[in-house]
């Protein structure tokens, strides 16, 4: 059955998916990252491409009950160091973290997708994410807090919500 939507009842909806996008960018990627983000995009031209970001990666797929968001965080940095993209492994490191994986978590994928993908993407992905993790422990020292504490929203409360 094909339903006609109102422009208006299709610019609500991609307003919802866009906002839980943004709400998920920040709990993924951190509020600094992302406003830093969305600030940069000065023009109409660079504003499109992180609307979309917001709207299909975050609120569309990142949002989505199927996966923990630490699975998810895993597929993306074997994705990102495979196609050797340093500066978005990087913030998807953070994101991991947030995630609730672990240093050996994110060393087993690099190696994984070094196997598979080549050395010089996993030389490439352990300086990334050696670098991130490092950073990320002096941080949770200087919080006082303790670098394993990171939990993820389990599957079953997310769909429950």
């Amino acid at each position: 059955m094909v339903v006609n939507y109102s422009p208006e009842e299709i610019k609500n909806a991609h307003e919802v998916v866009y906002n839980e996008g943004i709400k998920m960018r920040y709990q993924v990627a951190g509020k600094e990252y992302v406003d830093r983000a969305l600030k940069a995009a000065d023009n109409d031209y660079a504003r499109s491409m992180q609307e979309y970001v917001s709207e299909a990666c975050w609120g569309s797929i990142w949002t989505r009950p199927g996966l923990e968001l630490k699975t998810r965080s895993m597929l993306n940095l074997a994705m990102l160091c495979a196609l050797n993209r340093s500066a978005e492994l990087a913030v998807h490191c953070r994101g991991a973290l947030n995630n609730g994986a672990t240093e050996e978590e994110i060393r087993e994928v690099i190696l994984q997708a070094a196997c598979y993908c080549g050395m010089p993407a996993g030389m490439e992905g352990f300086r990334v994410t050696g670098k991130v993790i490092e950073e990320w422990k002096k941080e949770q020292e200087a919080k006082g807090t303790g670098v394993e504490e990171h939990t993820d929203i389990g599957l079953e409360q997310r769909v429950e919500e």
